[in-house]
Order: C-alpha cells, then structure tokens, then sequence
C-alpha cells in the first residue's frame, strides 16, 4: 500500500504573547492520498486557514506548532531552509481566497507567471511565456498572449484568479491548497473557477485540500469531507455529507436554506463549545 503523500498527525498550534496562550489548533489529523481530493469545511474561525499556513510553516511568529507534518515522507516541521523553500516553491502550490490580495499590482501578468520559471528553474524567457499563453488557454482565459501584457487592475476577479491558478499550475506542485479560491466571485465565476481546477487537477493527478464554507460544493468536487470545530477536525470520511455523524455535522448540514420550502425562520446551529467541551470529556472518560 502506497503511503499518503500528506500526513498530518496530532498537529496542534498556540499562539504565544506576553499575558496568554491561546490553544488555536488541537490535535488535527488527516491525511491526503496522491490524486486524492480533501474538502475541509466549518464555520468561520474553527482552524481552517490555520491549518494550511501550519501545513507550510507560514504562521506569524509567536505561534508554536507541535505534532507531525509530513509531505512525500519528508518531516515538513524539521525542514532546514532550502528544503523549506523548495517545498514551498515547488512541491506545494497556494491559491488564496482573494487573488489581487496576492499578486503585485505594479507587474503585468506575463511576469508574474513567469517569474518563478525564470528566476528557479531557469526556463528561457521566451520558453516560460510560451508555457505561460498554453496555461491560459487551458484553464479559459481568452486571448491569452494580449492578457501577459495586462496589469492585474485590468482583469475581472474571475479571471484574475484563473490566473492564479494558471500560476500554480506552471510550478508543476504535487499538492495544491485552496483557500477558499471562490468566495470573492460571483456564483456564475465560482462554478467556472471550481470547474477548471477540479478538471486540471484530475488530469494532472494532482492532491488537492479545498477549504469552503460551500458544504455542497465541497461534497461535488472531492472525494472526502472533514469537518472542524473549534480547532479540532470533529468528522471526516467519503460518507459525511450523505450520512453525518457527529452532532456539530447534522446541524450544519441541518442549517442550509432550502429552496423547496419556506420558512418563517432558517435553522441555527444550537451546538456550542460548551457541548463540544461536554462531548470530549464523555468520549474520553
């Protein structure tokens, strides 16, 4: 049996000040199969983002991280410099929730695709723009030679981020961690955008780790769910969005507004911390 080319194990994380400690993450766990796609949903603040900044030893200093992170067998935790650069930079591709958020505004498009091929691979110039207008094309972006002269204020949201994606995709990463890449589009862009991953993603037998609030979204593009809450990952599996489990899952998938009947009042979540904390302590008595 091949061995999973993520490993998370017990990975906790505290952020450390002066007066307190505040325990952010508490004992995440999962792991992440080659060509295998993991949809990690919850509500606002549960660890989400902090997990995958953990994943690539990008969190803020004060934090410290404890457990077990491990990338295509390698300790990512104990990971000297260059190694940790060549991780980041070519094992494991980023795509965040708002891309003018994280593209520089003063470069065309063309350099900023190119750039990384460039200045770490040592493509020729005019070897990486080739490469860079096929990529366009590939993920729908239109006229794609005109687009690598445009400067990111010039391009719609929608497009910006097929960008982004396109840019992930030239790294030729194993892994690709996405931040929400939706949430700052509009529903029409949102299916298009999910669209083109998913199907570069499949046939470039890429492992994919999508963090959404979309619980729906998530269940149509991967092939498993896990579920957090309050920093922990409280449910995971193929079946969770058919057949949930945990109490915290059943209300979430419990408050989605349907469109087949009316309300006077949706759902809320009646789960709190104090059940989680309440539940824990059961399960480990």
């Amino acid at each position: 049996m091949n061995a999973p080319l993520l490993e998370v194990r017990d990975l906790r994380a505290s952020l450390v000040t002066k007066y307190r400690r505040l325990d952010l993450l508490n004992g995440v766990s999962f792991t992440l199969d080659r060509g295998e796609a993991l949809g990690l949903v919850g509500e606002s603040g549960s660890g989400k983002s902090l997990t995958t900044r953990a994943i690539t030893r990008m969190l803020a200093r004060g934090f410290r991280t404890t457990g077990e992170v491990r990338f295509d067998g390698d300790s990512v935790l104990d990971m000297k410099r260059e190694r940790l650069r060549q991780y980041r930079a070519r094992d494991v591709g980023m795509i965040f929730q708002d891309p003018r958020a994280h593209v520089n505004p003063v470069h065309t498009v063309g350099d900023f695709l190119t750039e990384a091929l460039v200045r770490d691979r040592g493509v020729p110039l005019d070897e990486a723009r080739r490469r860079a207008v096929q990529l366009l094309d590939e993920v729908g972006v239109r006229h794609a030679e005109r687009r690598l002269a445009q400067y990111p204020h010039e391009l719609s949201g929608g497009l910006l981020q097929r960008v982004m994606i396109a840019s992930v995709l030239l790294a030729e990463p194993q892994l690709i961690l996405a931040d929400e890449p939706t949430t700052a589009l509009d529903v029409t862009a949102q299916s298009d955008v999910m669209a083109i991953l998913d199907e570069q993603r499949r046939a470039r037998g890429l492992s994919l780790l999508f963090i959404t609030h979309d619980l729906e979204l998530a269940n149509a593009c991967c092939d498993r769910l896990a579920v957090m809450y309050a920093g922990e990952i409280v449910e995971q599996g193929a079946e969770v969005y058919a057949s949930p489990q945990h109490p915290y899952t059943i209300e979430l998938l419990g408050a989605r507004p349907s469109i087949e009947q009316r309300l006077d009042r949706l759902p809320v979540l009646e789960y709190t911390p104090e059940i989680h904390e309440a539940l824990k302590a059961r399960a480990d008595a």
